[in-house]
């Protein structure tokens, strides 16, 4: 079967201008192969969001046959994926409860749960948009989507791999899985959110606003639009985490997000040492005092 979502290559490859994509042969996933400043070495990231795979008993093996290329991988496994945290823990060194992701799990005997706030809001947002779907996107999308992502980066300043080039868009959004929920008002695209399809989950990759789309409250059409369209489709929604990894519970995208969920599902930080010594090596160099941040050596790079 071939592989949609954050499965596919193409999906590693649109992320090519943060690291090399390297391919696990055994457990069919893909990870980014990275230079370390200040060093000859190299080391590797999983995709950002999330790492996916297709066999998690064959990654260990894969990382195995990698300790004379890279001194360190870490990853975000995707939450839905084949595996325990027991044989998580035979595979990485490190091993870390992460974020919390809200869920829609429609095989749920209650049901789906939005609250009511959430309701109003969507049909408030509903009187001004109206929400499209599509699942085979023109080449217009591409520069339509930019747009708008546009006004999400400067909103919040994203730089590094949050802040996705128009090159990485143009293969994300030709990724078999995808779906666009575009929210229009009087024609013009305002708001949009992007998921991507894998094995009976639908993912909420990213959503993106003009300013036109935040007054509107578009959001809210848009997730309430996406739980309506994928029942029947896919068993589950995985709408992400909140920013961050502390947030305050009663605001934010945290808060959000919960109001349309019916259950929760764990994320981990997994991180494995393949070369020791050059590790070590790498934290003598920096003179990096102790601490729980993995890589060590990379302690600071990304604001940690």
């Amino acid at each position: 079967m071939t592989p949609t979502g954050y499965r596919h290559p193409d999906y590693a490859a649109a992320l090519a201008g943060f690291g090399r994509p390297l391919e696990l042969p055994r457990c069919g996933g893909w990870i980014l192969e990275r230079p370390i400043p200040g060093s000859l070495r190299h080391d590797a990231m999983g995709p950002y969001p999330l790492f996916a795979c297709s066999d998690w008993r064959g990654l260990r093996a894969d990382l195995d046959a990698l300790s004379n290329r890279l001194v360190t991988v870490a990853i975000v496994p995707d939450p839905f994926g084949a595996f325990d945290e027991e044989l998580l823990r035979a595979t990485f060194d490190v091993v870390n409860r992460f974020k919390e992701h809200y869920v829609v799990d429609y095989r749920l005997t209650e049901g789906v749960r939005v609250s009511k706030h959430h309701r109003y809001y969507a049909r408030q947002a509903l009187k001004h948009v109206q929400i499209e779907v599509q699942d085979h996107l023109p080449a217009a999308s591409v520069d339509e989507w930019c747009g708008l992502y546009d006004t999400l980066i400067a909103r919040h300043e994203l730089t590094g791999i949050k802040a996705f080039s128009h090159a990485s868009f143009q293969k994300q959004l030709r990724i078999p899985g995808i779906v666009y929920f575009r929210a229009l008002h009087e024609g013009r695209a305002v708001g949009g959110h992007l998921w991507y399809v894998q094995d009976g989950v639908a993912y909420s990759h990213l959503s993106a606003f003009r300013e036109q789309g935040y007054q509107f409250m578009s959001s809210y059409a848009l997730y309430m639009a996406a739980i309506e369209h994928f029942a029947g489709k896919v068993e589950t929604l995985d709408l992400g985490a909140g920013a961050g990894v502390k947030e305050d519970e009663k605001q934010g995208l945290g808060w959000f997000k919960k109001g349309w969920a019916n259950a929760t599902r764990s994320a981990y930080f997994c991180g494995r040492t393949l070369d020791p010594a050059a590790c070590q090596e790498l934290v003598t160099l920096k003179n990096i005092p102790p601490t729980a941040y993995f890589p060590a050596y990379r302690k600071g790079e990304f604001g940690g």
